[in-house]
């Protein structure tokens, strides 16, 4: 069996491609960055009104929340993966990326509290949301994803600078403009792509 020799226009043709597959797919599945995004946006600034406003004691039970965004992503995943018949370099890479970031979260939260140092979460996990959408932008080339990964780091520093409570509220800042405006345009994106 001889093996196809492409030329490097070729080659950068056949990148191109796989890249606007992806671009699609990442349109189509902006859900994901959404319910994401909202959920950890009413987290955060429902955890800073229960504890800022009302001074509740059990402010973080807000963070409740995440366990719909976990039973939707396994639904979701499973129902989207009935209906992907190619799967991309990208697509896997998103899938591995996205993955490490979800568990990158839980186990940065678990060491942070058991060392005692729960109120300094926060820069923490803004730095990883930029991190990840940094990333996914780069690799679709998705301007806006990678803008709000920038401005998620510029965040995560300057939450350094304001107590705990405020920190929910870079965070929830941080959410909006990296996860759920981003998601938007990709989603209107792909409306306009596909009519």
């Amino acid at each position: 069996m001889s093996e196809e020799k492409f030329s490097p226009e070729q080659s950068l043709q056949l990148i191109q491609s796989m890249i606007s597959k992806t671009k699609e797919d990442m349109s189509g599945n902006a859900i994901y960055f959404l319910v994401w995004g909202w959920l950890t946006f009413f987290a955060c600034t429902g955890q800073f009104i229960l504890k800022h406003i009302y001074a509740y004691d059990k402010h973080y039970i807000v963070w409740t929340v995440v366990l719909i965004g976990i039973i939707f992503s396994i639904y979701q995943g499973r129902k989207d993966k009935r209906k992907t018949r190619v799967k991309t370099y990208v697509d896997e890479n998103m899938k591995y990326l996205w993955g490490g970031m979800a568990a990158s979260f839980f186990v940065l939260g678990m060491i942070l509290t058991r060392l005692g140092w729960g109120t300094v979460v926060f820069p923490f996990f803004i730095m990883l949301y930029g991190l990840g959408t940094f990333v996914s932008g780069s690799m679709i080339r998705f301007r806006p994803l990678i803008i709000g990964g920038q401005v998620a780091w510029g965040l995560a520093i300057g939450s350094t600078y304001v107590s705990y409570d405020y920190q929910m509220l870079f965070g929830a800042a941080a959410i909006l403009i990296s996860y759920i405006i981003p998601a938007h345009l990709l989603r209107r994106r792909n409306k306009i792509i596909n009519g």
